[in-house]
């Protein structure tokens, strides 16, 4: 590394603030000198396979053509413009794709920066639709354990109680209704007696409770909990049944992460509000969207504000809108569905690590590997060894897990998982 670099390094461990990380002892940082396809190149001249896709992000791996072609003539007419009374075709066109890929009751669109801000604006828009019909004891939301919603302050009082923030800024966040993690697993069968104690949840929550909210078939950050289609398809019926909301929040396993375009299809259901975020703009840049139905955006707009409450300043940002066009073009030009289904079977492969001692379980849906041990990681010397082997991957608790770009070819997959497997088998971790 140049003497340049190593002052820059030096400069980012004494004034940069990482994710989740200790400005007095922090992880190693590994600066990238550029990325392509599904890999990313590193300033030490290492090329890392990349088994992340940028927080599950970048799914046509790095520097498209098509999008960067998006982003660069955007950027020659309108990198940005104020979203208040003023429109442009870039969001025109990105919120046709939306509602025409989306469930058929979703019709509204509102656009935001980022996947915790679209948590805030569908928790703002169940709390008002029932304030806007003069309903002022529902303020409480429901959700299930193991959930992870975002960092912003509604978003992380939904997440799980035990294993985010809450006893850290207890008094400061909102206290919301818990009922117990989706139990039965994805591919078995359904325990009904979850499904009544779900139930008993609702009858003794709903008069107070304005939406159920939950990551659909997956529950990520919280825990890689992949659960039965069926808890899902309940919910649905009982939100109706005992008039609640039901939000979605499709962030992480929206745009066809999970072998369906949208998780909730794996139950056929559809929500009333819907969040989705990460992939939206093929990993480029930051943008977000909160969908509903004409039937919530009417009350909300038929109540004393007569407005949702909430503008963020680059809503609906041209760059951000016009390469999001571009990466759902370029889903369905790829046949997204024929490449998660070939990862699916590329990851199978992980299923050798069932034979290691430090292994608890391995569980694969759709482009998403998981690989559950024993005992928490040491993620800085399991990272250290991945790069060593020519990847990347980051690890979060007992976790190790791969959610790679839909291009990565089964060789990549493989050597992902052999990678694993290693790490594990050499106690690496």
């Amino acid at each position: 590394m140049s003497e340049n670099n190593a002052v820059d390094l030096d400069f980012d461990k004494e004034h940069i603030w990482h994710p989740y990380t200790s400005m007095i002892d922090p992880l190693p940082v590994y600066p990238v000198s550029h990325t392509d396809a599904a890999h990313i190149y590193l300033e030490t001249g290492e090329q890392l396979i990349d088994g992340m896709a940028s927080w599950w992000s970048a799914i046509h791996g790095y520097n498209h053509p098509k999008l960067v072609q998006a982003i660069t003539e955007q950027a020659q007419s309108m990198s940005h413009v104020m979203f208040g009374s003023i429109t442009h075709a870039p969001a025109i066109n990105l919120c046709k794709k939306l509602i025409h890929i989306t469930p058929e009751p979703l019709q509204k669109v509102f656009l935001a920066d980022s996947g915790s801000v679209s948590v805030e604006v569908a928790i703002k828009m169940a709390l008002q639709f029932w304030m806007s019909q003069g309903t002022q004891h529902k303020t409480k939301l429901m959700t299930a354990r193991k959930g992870y919603h975002g960092d912003t302050f509604a978003a992380m009082s939904v997440c799980d109680p035990v294993n985010s923030m809450h006893s850290m800024y207890q008094g400061f966040l909102p206290e919301h209704v818990f009922v117990p993690a989706p139990a039965s697993s994805f591919g078995g069968n359904i325990n009904h007696d979850e499904l009544v104690e779900l139930e008993n949840s609702f009858k003794l929550h709903h008069h107070e409770v304005a939406a159920f909210i939950i990551e659909p078939i997956v529950q990520n950050a919280g825990g890689m909990n992949f659960y039965h289609p069926a808890y899902l398809k309940e919910l649905r019926i009982l939100c109706d049944k005992y008039n609640v909301l039901l939000i979605l929040d499709e962030i992480a396993t929206g745009f066809g992460r999970t072998g369906k375009l949208f998780a909730c299809e794996h139950a056929n259901i559809s929500p009333d509000i819907l969040c989705i975020g990460k992939a939206l703009t093929g990993g480029t840049m930051t943008l977000s969207a909160t969908l509903t139905t004409n039937h919530v955006a009417t009350e909300i707009s038929k109540g004393n504000a007569g407005v949702l409450m909430h503008g963020p300043t680059f809503m609906g940002n041209p760059l951000a809108c016009a390469v999001a066009s571009a990466s759902i073009d370029l889903l369905f030009e790829n046949n997204w569905e024929a490449q998660v289904t070939r990862l699916f079977g590329a990851m199978q492969h992980l299923r050798l690590c069932e034979e290691l001692d430090a292994v608890e379980n391995v569980r694969i849906l759709g482009a998403i590997g998981v690989v559950e041990v024993k005992h928490t990681v040491n993620v800085a010397k399991i990272q250290r060894y991945f790069i060593d082997q020519g990847l990347w991957i980051r690890p979060f608790g007992k976790l190790i897990y791969i959610m790679p770009p839909y291009i990565t070819s089964n060789q990549q997959i493989h050597a992902l998982c052999n990678g694993i497997y290693t790490a594990l088998e050499q106690q690496q971790y």
